[in-house]
């Protein structure tokens, strides 16, 4: 029986519900967007927290009484509402904090990402190419806010289908169409990877 109850503890912790008042600046808020094939192709090379598929993520600001979202997405990176934000999906979006340890580095991650508001979306997805994709922006305000020193993770990045060496049809027509090479193999980050870091923790599913 004890065993029994150790094993539903952990389920229990993680599916609480954070309400809207808990969230704190540097929180950062992880989507399944349902995008269409892009999204999927993202979403098969890398699970996320408790297997989840995630293909967006942003980070949490207040200013006065609202609460925004920093985020790469549309044409730049932007400072878009969560109420907004959270149109983007009608699945549970989970909420990622830094673990104590870390908390010091958010105001600067948080003024590093404020100064990048304007810088145009990376559809290439190439990471340090003077443009930002949505995790790739999370990485840059860490690595700034760490001193230089990797805080998350990049990972060789590819396209291809899992388990075999055939790239995504979806990617195939996405880089004919922006006239690019696909830049498999190249280092990046996705947020599916960040949700898995060890230097958050996830703290629940982000109450309606």
């Amino acid at each position: 029986m004890r065993k029994y109850l150790l094993l539903l503890l952990p389920l229990f912790a993680f599916a609480q519900n954070v309400k809207l008042q808990q969230l704190q600046d540097g929180d950062l808020i992880f989507q399944d967007m349902d995008c269409g094939p892009l999204c999927d192709a993202i979403e098969a090379v890398t699970e996320g927290y408790n297997g989840n598929d995630f293909s967006h993520m942003g980070m949490v600001y207040h200013r006065n009484d609202t609460i925004y979202v920093i985020e790469a997405a549309g044409n730049a990176v932007r400072l878009n509402t969560l109420e907004n934000f959270s149109k983007n999906t009608k699945k549970p979006m989970y909420v990622g904090r830094l673990k104590n340890q870390h908390q010091h580095l958010i105001p600067r991650a948080i003024d590093f990402s404020l100064r990048q508001l304007g810088v145009p979306y990376d559809d290439e997805y190439v990471y340090n190419n003077g443009s930002y994709y949505c995790s790739e922006l999370i990485y840059d305000a860490f690595l700034f806010a760490n001193g230089g020193k990797p805080f998350f993770k990049l990972y060789p990045m590819t396209y291809k289908e899992p388990g075999t060496n055939t790239f995504f049809p979806a990617w195939v027509s996405y880089y004919a169409e922006i006239g690019k090479e696909i830049p498999e193999g190249k280092p990046g980050c996705n947020p599916g990877g960040i949700s898995l870091s060890d230097k958050i923790d996830i703290i629940g599913i982000l109450e309606d």
